[in-house]
């Protein structure tokens, strides 16, 4: 079976002398599993098609790793997003049947950055765009960011919305007065970054961007975010007439959003997901080197689905979505 992941992060030498810095810093600190992190995330050549074979991945789909250049003002933001794409184009060129891009996008400036989602496109083929969350704590259901979706749109490419951390006054008030590293992970991995996520999806909602570019899509992580849980709560109470909204709040998150696994490879989970929003919305990833490739890939072919349908969770439906 054919398998296409997504959300799999690497790390460009733009971005390690930047934002990244902290990885680079603390590479030594990396034990078990993660010991090698930063080798994979900055591996975009042959021990990483390796580690696909091993595996039995076939296709990445490669988008720059958290935080992004969501976090960073003026000329920093466009030549790390810049020098970013170039590297990942690289990668791709060289690897053309197994890897393929996600665009880094200068987020705060958002007029440069429909600019730079229009170059990588048209230049380098990348199937669509990499936001991280909020941007300096502002979020895209905010005006000022929407000439990136109107460009998203016009040119039919999706925008993945992946985590990143709350902002530092949520971070204090709902994650903190714990040991530092159980703050730090209940504020991300273990937690915040999911419900953030899930939080910016529904003001996108909520704020009208389905409304005023009704053919945008964008694809969350993690089985969505804790958002499949919730949808029947937020459509019953937040109905239209309530909202003004064109429709449901339901309606956008099964016909603008899509979901991929990202190393949540947990079947209640993924049953939940499956019952909300339909099999022709949900796409395999791994999360890799965050997770392992082979762990998800055991997690898709146990899962208790039909062949035809985990063949459109493997590739099918990735496919169709990003023309690939």
């Amino acid at each position: 079976m054919k398998t296409i992941t997504l959300e799999e992060h690497y790390a460009s030498p733009s971005f390690l002398d930047g934002p990244g810095k902290r990885l680079r810093e603390h590479a030594s600190a990396f034990t078990g599993p993660r010991a090698n992190l930063l080798e994979q995330l900055s591996d975009v050549g042959e021990k990483r098609i390796a580690a696909m074979d091993a595996a039995g991945i076939d296709m990445q789909v490669l988008c720059l790793t958290s935080p992004g250049a969501e976090q960073l003002e003026g000329d920093e933001a466009i030549t790390v997003a810049r020098a970013s794409n170039d590297f990942l184009a690289d990668a791709v060129r060289r690897n053309p049947t197994r890897l393929a891009g996600f665009a880094t996008l200068p987020t705060a400036i958002p007029d440069k950055a429909a600019e730079e989602l229009e170059r990588a496109v048209n230049k380098y083929g990348f199937k669509g765009a990499i936001i991280n969350g909020h941007v300096r704590g502002c979020y895209l259901d905010d005006k000022f960011f929407w000439s990136i979706f109107e460009k998203a749109e016009a040119m039919g490419v999706p925008v993945y919305i992946h985590p990143t951390q709350p902002p530092k006054p949520v971070v204090d008030a709902y994650y903190s007065g714990f040991d530092s590293q159980v703050s730090y992970i209940f504020a991300n991995v273990g937690w915040g970054w999911h419900i953030e996520t899930g939080v910016h999806v529904l003001r996108m909602v909520l704020g009208g961007v389905f409304d005023r570019y009704p053919k945008l899509q964008i694809v969350i992580g993690h089985l969505g975010e804790a958002l499949p849980f919730m949808i029947q709560r937020v459509n019953y109470k937040m109905p239209p007439a309530i909202t003004k909204l064109k429709h449901p709040v339901s309606y956008y998150l099964r016909e603008n959003v899509h979901y991929t696994f990202a190393g949540f490879n947990f079947t209640p989970t993924f049953t939940d997901l499956l019952s909300e929003v339909g099999i022709d919305r949900i796409m395999f990833s791994a999360d890799y080197p965050y997770e392992s490739m082979a762990e998800a890939r055991k997690f898709l072919d146990t899962l208790p689905i039909s062949a035809d349908d985990k063949e459109k969770i493997a590739h099918g439906n990735a496919e169709r979505l990003f023309k690939l």
